[in-house]
């Protein structure tokens, strides 16, 4: 009753608003069409109610030179009906035999290939949106904007496209019906946004830009959108899900099970802007799988969430911008001495604690709720989840409670509040609560822009005592232009121990900081763009304010015109173990590699040449040399990908580290291999292995899905999992799981 009473709470905050500007002087605008009929999505432009539509022809490039003329022309019609918005797109190419169309698979990334996106901001608030793409193939992609710049493109959403391929270029057809999207029935003004990518010479062009940048914080304007419906707002989705489960040996857990389970998903509008969701008997058996990770840190591994449920508004959810400045070898930008889940360390809500053992192990969900969007000027999210006992770790049933409110404040910025209640991998009383304040201004001279976040977050932990408590203040120009540069702190105490969240360090504070310079090159040049910069990372200790961890390295990174990229790196590092620290531990228990306690200095080499990923073959490269701690290290790791045609993808990810100690050398090998199959856009078939030599454990993954339509989808899914305990190249089966699931949404 408590948990549902702060949940009204959270939703009936006063809606008197700070004054807000969001009449951007220099945004583009255009009224939109409104119209009864809608086209048929086919990916041809044929039928006669295009003509009555909203032309928009005039995109610049982006990229290589913002605001330059594009090298192809494009034509885009847009209108509205009071069901849907609709989206035409003819994408001139004088060179159609070049068009690159790699990707098949439905709902896959479109980066290596030429796409067409539509961008909306239905809030008009410069902080949220969406983004729906094609590419030449007809493969969707969809993502929500969980900040001004920053995407959740594990999100899902119910819409239709189609796309051509012609002698004159591709076409592409849209309809997002309106009850997919959150908005304001009262506003009829949105932020809007069109990019098109032609990716043979790495060529980007859009509607508007600033600062090299198109998120809901650089976007023009559309008026006229008046008289939408979206039915009763209702989406009923039944599932059914077969399941065969054998665990191998001759413990008490051994056995074959086998059980059919129905499950229920109920989504609802109250309002066109709050969402309510209701998951019962909830199933993640079709998930796809995480890549493996191996932990050569003394510290935590992150891995993302990727369940539907959860990705639901998760925008609302996030929290100071946590996780936003690390290195992204895409586009070269972040701090790449803050490495893995330091990223992540103190976020107060992290999913993937609901509904996993700390073992990683599925934990079954009874129910779960969710209300989430927009009330006035907040943005609201509660989610409350009733969790069945985890019999193998001893963890009793329980209700996991979850509570956010944001409001929107100045031009782009917000202030906001979590609370958490509840442990989902214990059985202790554990309670969060906390507000982050973040800032951002992208209307400074010269198109550049800053941003500072502050959050403070105190967790109430049963058995523990004081020192519960984590704050941040950071400060950044994250210009794609000339100088930019961050400065992140943040200070995490001893008992902080966010339930609901994630924590990779406590009784720590650190200090990252980067500045860094980018260069573009004029018309005519091989290179597009050159970076300069020097970054840092300190971690101290809060009880004697000894140095943890300290990085310190200068980075260059070169992009060419078709975006091949190679960053190489120069780094000092010092490490203060205060105990004994076992790198690592052979599976079958006869031997390990221990660093004595005492303090270390070490300087590394890296480097990472990127082939492009238009290319029917890509790779990823990284080798670093060096050395480490009281010995060396040589590290060697590829990720190649091939696609001989558009139905075929094979990869092959490689990553070892060579690593000789006084204490003992060992060697550390990563393998994962892919055989994707794509039918055609709706039939696929994915096949996933990976192996490596510390658990001496073998998973094989294999997914045929099929997706007649958006919102409507089977999956066949098997996994094996296999152990090699006497290191002899002699594998033993642990464990098969074969799952049929079925899914379909009733839209009313």
């Amino acid at each position: 009753m408590n948990k549902l009473l702060i949940s009204c709470l959270l939703l009936s905050l006063p809606l008197n608003s700070l004054a807000q500007d969001v009449g951007y002087l220099d945004s583009k605008r255009f009224e939109m069409a409104k119209l009864t009929e809608g086209a048929s999505i086919d990916g041809v432009l044929d039928e006669a109610i295009w003509q009555q539509a909203t032309l928009v022809t005039d995109l610049h490039q982006m990229n290589p030179f913002e605001y330059a003329e594009p090298t192809q022309r494009t034509e885009i019609r847009i209108y509205y009906t009071e069901d849907a918005l609709y989206v035409g797109a003819r994408m001139w190419d004088d060179q159609a035999e070049d068009i690159t169309a790699q990707v098949l698979k439905q709902n896959s990334t479109l980066f290596s290939d030429d796409w067409f996106f539509f961008q909306i901001d239905p809030f008009l608030d410069r902080r949220s949106g969406y983004r729906f793409a094609t590419n030449p193939n007809g493969v969707r992609f969809e993502a929500i904007f969980k900040s001004p710049t920053e995407m959740e493109s594990n999100w899902q959403g119910i819409w239709q496209g189609e796309s051509t391929i012609d002698e004159n270029g591709w076409v592409a057809e849209m309809r997002i019906p309106f009850q997919t999207l959150s908005f304001n029935p009262e506003n009829s003004d949105w932020g809007i946004n069109f990019s098109r990518s032609i990716q043979r010479n790495n060529e980007r062009l859009t509607w508007y830009s600033r600062n090299r940048q198109q998120g809901p914080g650089a976007s023009g304007i559309t008026t006229g959108m008046t008289g939408i419906r979206q039915g009763v707002g209702l989406d009923v989705v039944p599932g059914l899900t077969l399941r065969r489960e054998r665990l191998f040996g001759s413990g008490p857990t051994a056995g074959v099970d086998e059980n059919f389970e129905p499950t229920l998903d109920l989504f609802y509008k109250v309002t066109p802007s709050l969402n309510a969701a209701l998951t019962i008997n909830t199933d993640f058996s079709a998930a796809e799988v995480d890549n493996r990770q191996v932990n050569l840190t003394r510290f935590s591994l992150f891995f993302p969430e990727k369940r539907d449920f959860f990705l639901r508004d998760s925008d609302i959810f996030e929290f100071g911008n946590i996780g936003t400045y690390g290195f992204s070898i895409r586009d070269g930008t972040g701090n790449s001495a803050i490495e893995g889940a330091s990223q992540q360390n103190a976020r107060p809500f992290f999913s993937r604690r609901i509904g996993l053992s700390g073992r990683g192990a599925p934990v079954d969900i009874e129910v779960g709720g969710k209300l989430s969007g927009r009330v006035g000027s907040f943005n609201v999210g509660s989610l409350l989840v009733s969790q069945e006992e985890d019999l193998l770790n001893g963890v009793n049933a329980s209700e996991i409670f979850v509570g956010r409110a944001v409001k929107n404040i100045f031009s782009e910025s917000q202030i906001g509040v979590m609370l958490t209640d509840g442990d989902p991998q214990s059985n202790l009383d554990s309670t969060l609560i906390g507000s982050d304040f973040r800032y951002r201004n992208s209307q400074l001279a010269n198109g550049k822009t800053i941003e500072a976040n502050a959050w403070v977050q105190k967790t109430d932990t049963e058995g523990k005592q004081g020192d519960d408590l984590a704050y941040s203040f950071s400060l950044s120009s994250p210009n794609n232009t000339g100088w930019r540069g961050s400065a992140v702190y943040n200070r995490v105490e001893q008992n902080f121990d966010p339930a609901v969240g994630f924590v990779s360090r406590t009784g720590i504070q650190d200090l990252a900081v980067s500045s860094g310079y980018i260069h573009r090159f004029g018309s005519g040049s091989y290179l597009r763009n050159i970076y300069l910069g020097a970054e840092g990372y300190r971690v101290d200790l809060l009880s004697t304010g000894q140095l943890s961890s300290e990085e310190l390295g200068v980075r260059i990174g070169v992009f060419n015109q078709t975006n091949d990229k190679f960053f190489s790196k120069i780094a000092r590092k010092r490490e203060v173990l205060l105990n004994d620290f076992t790198i690592f531990r052979a599976s079958d228990g006869s031997r390990s590699v221990v660093i004595p306690a005492g303090e270390y200095e070490y300087y590394e080499w890296r480097v990472f040449p990127n082939s492009a990923n238009q290319r029917k073959f890509s790779s990823t490269m990284n080798f670093q040399i060096g050395e480490y701690y009281n010995g060396d290290r040589v590290q060697l790791g590829f990720d190649s990908t091939w696609r001989p045609t558009r139905q075929y993808e094979f990869g092959l990810n490689y990553n070892e580290n060579s690593i000789k100690l006084p204490g003992g050398d060992f060697k550390v090998r990563l393998i994962s291999m892919k055989a994707n199959v794509a039918f055609n856009s709706r039939w696929s078939w994915s096949n996933f292995l990976q192996y490596d030599n510390v658990s001496e454990n073998m998973g094989f993954n294999s997914r045929l899905n099929w997706i007649p339509e958006a919102g409507q989808q089977a999956f066949l899914v098997f996994n094996y999992g296999a152990q090699d305990i006497d290191k002899d190249n002699s594998f033993t089966s642990t464990n098969t799981n074969l799952s049929l699931k079925f899914t379909y949404t009733f839209r009313y």
